[in-house]
């Protein structure tokens, strides 16, 4: 790591480059409501960040605090490394990076009206108008008040107005939502990772034989769905294989650690401690850290780690004891 000089900030315009920010990057007066931010080398800022356009066009970048951005932040195609986000990001307009090489992180939310994320991480949610995904992992859900696409991408859960999806896609939860029917290719299939034991998985060991991914039929699994609020109702596409986890009354799903593996994931930065899942592979601990967390998700995401398919059948002694 380079050697970082501290900035002090008074210019309207900023250009960062190898250097650390004691505090936040906030305007003090109207002219720097217009405030740019060009994150041009090593930077790590302490504090929050609020600026009229962030462009980050080298890495590594760290920023602590919580952003904001007026108009855009963009990270350049050509941008190599490591950007990270600690807390919530927001912007009034865009939030955009395709850029193929750059392992983004982002640890809590992120909200803006325009939303293009290729390769990134996000520990919390997405909220937006128009959202584009290709390539990430979203924790939370995928919130989309006019339009969401979709290629390629582990994500919690989505709901949308209208939807697009391309490749393979895997769900944490058992069901997504859309007002228009889901868009898809021929080459598109949709699975469900609710059922799979994923705390085995981080572990590097073998899965529980009643565990596995169950996939969703997006022409069979279509089901019409009203939503009633304060006597609003709303009729949605639910695509969900819900049907088939009533079953899981069978299965001890605490053994897979599931909801703790994504409980750490989600709130990252904000535990106190690092917590394991027990022992690895190689006798190791299998630490809960956000940059193993990540990796772990686009292992199953690229194909590297496998989630074998769930065997459907069942005794049906056993669940004459279970009932």
């Amino acid at each position: 790591m380079n050697q970082l000089k501290e900035v002090h900030i008074t210019d309207t315009n900023l250009r960062l480059d190898n250097n650390i920010v004691k505090g936040g990057i906030l305007p003090n007066k109207i002219s720097e409501l217009s405030r740019t931010v060009n994150v041009v080398g090593e930077t790590i800022i302490e504090g929050p960040l609020y600026a009229s356009k962030l462009t980050i066009e080298a890495a590594p970048l760290e920023i602590k605090g919580a952003v904001f951005i007026q108009r855009e932040l963009y990270i350049n195609n050509d941008v190599t490394g490591d950007v990270t986000f600690r807390k919530a990001v927001g912007s009034a307009s865009s939030i955009v990076t395709r850029a193929l090489k750059c392992n983004t992180t982002f640890c809590s939310d992120v909200n803006a009206k325009s939303i293009t994320l290729c390769n990134a991480f996000v520990s919390g949610s997405i909220y937006g108008d128009e959202i584009i995904l290709e390539n990430c992992v979203v924790i939370g859900g995928v919130f989309a008040t006019q339009s969401l696409s979709i290629k390629d991408c582990v994500v919690g859960t989505f709901i949308s107005p209208f939807v697009e999806l391309d490749g393979h896609v895997n769900l944490l939860l058992p069901s997504v939502f859309s007002v228009e029917r889901v868009n898809y290719t021929k080459t598109t299939r949709l699975y469900s990772l609710a059922l799979a034991d994923l705390g085995s998985l981080y572990r590097h060991q073998e899965e529980r034989a009643e565990s596995g991914r169950i996939e969703i039929n997006l022409a069979s699994d279509d089901l019409r769905t009203t939503l009633t609020d304060n006597g609003q109702q709303r009729s949605l596409h639910s695509y969900s294989v819900i049907g088939k986890v009533l079953a899981a009354d069978l299965i001890d799903t605490d053994k897979f650690q599931n909801h703790f593996l994504l409980t750490a994931a989600a709130l990252g930065p904000q535990l106190l401690k690092t917590y394991d899942l027990g022992t690895d592979k190689d006798g190791s601990p299998a630490l809960l850290t956000t940059e193993r967390i990540r990796a772990f998700f686009f292992d199953i995401l690229f194909g590297k780690t496998k989630v074998k398919d769930l065997d459907g059948s069942f005794n049906i002694e056993q669940f004459a004891r279970t009932m």
